[in-house]
C-alpha cells in the first residue's frame, strides 16, 4: 500500500510539474504577442526558448556521456543530434560569419558523433537499444515527431493563406509554428530528462548492490 501510494505521489508530482513548464513556456508566447508587438523572430522569447531547451537537452548528453563509459557512444551521439538541431536553431547567428555558415558546424559536429559511433559500434547500438526500450523514448519520439513532422505541415503558408484568405498575416503563422515547435522540444526535454535521470540512478545503485552481495 505504501509503495502504491509512492507511485501515484511521484507520477502526479511529474506531471504537475510538467504542466507548470509547458504554462510557463505558453506564457512565454503571450510576453511575444502582448509585449513584443507580435514580434517572433530570432530574439523572442520563444525563440530563445527553444535554444536554450536545445542546449539544455544536448549539454546533458554529453555530460552524460563523461560520466557512463558503457553507454558513451549513443550519448554522444544523442548530444550530437540535438546540438545539431540547436546550431540550426541559431543559423542567425553563424550568417554573421558567413549567410549558411551553420551547415558546416553541423556537419563538423556530427562527423565527431557518427565517426565515435562508428568506431564503438557495438556499444553504439547496445545504448541505442537501451534508449529505445526505454519509457522515456515514447515521449521524445513524440516531440521529435511534433517538431520535425507537424510543426513544419502546420505552419505551412498555404494553409493559413487559405485559412485567412485576405486577412493572411504571416506573424499567426510564425506563431503557431513557433509554438508547436516549443511543444515537441519541451517533450524532448522532459524525456531526456528521465532517461538521463534513472540512468544516473541505475549507475549510482549498481555499486551498492554488488558491495551488498559480497557481503
Amino acid at each position: 500500500m505504501p509503495s502504491d501510494l509512492a507511485v501515484i505521489r511521484n507520477k502526479l508530482f511529474a506531471f504537475l510539474a510538467c504542466a507548470v513548464f509547458l504554462a510557463m513556456m505558453m506564457g512565454l508566447i503571450f510576453m511575444d504577442v502582448n509585449w513584443m508587438n507580435n514580434a517572433v523572430h530570432e530574439s523572442s522569447f520563444t525563440e530563445i526558448a527553444q535554444e536554450l531547451i536545445l542546449a539544455a537537452i544536448a549539454s546533458s548528453f554529453f555530460i552524460a556521456a563523461a560520466g557512463h563509459e558503457q553507454y558513451r557512444p549513443s550519448l554522444l551521439l544523442l548530444g550530437g543530434f540535438f546540438g545539431c538541431m540547436l546550431i540550426r536553431e541559431m543559423d542567425f547567428l553563424f550568417d554573421e560569419i558567413h549567410h549558411g555558415a551553420w551547415v558546416w558546424f553541423a556537419l563538423a559536429l556530427a562527423a565527431f558523433s557518427l565517426s565515435y559511433a562508428a568506431k564503438n559500434l557495438a556499444k553504439t547500438l547496445s545504448g541505442l537499444v537501451h534508449l529505445l526500450q526505454h519509457p522515456a523514448w515514447n515521449m521524445m519520439v513524440a516531440g521529435l515527431l511534433t517538431v520535425l513532422v507537424f510543426s513544419r505541415l502546420f505552419g505551412m503558408h498555404q494553409l493559413w493563406q487559405h485559412l485567412m484568405l485576405d486577412d493572411y498575416n504571416r506573424t499567426v503563422k510564425n506563431i503557431a509554428e513557433e509554438g508547436s515547435e516549443l511543444l515537441g522540444y519541451s517533450f524532448c526535454l522532459f524525456a531526456s530528462v528521465r532517461y538521463l535521470w534513472e540512468l544516473k540512478t541505475a549507475t549510482v545503485k549498481k555499486p551498492v548492490m554488488v558491495w551488498q552481495q559480497q557481503n
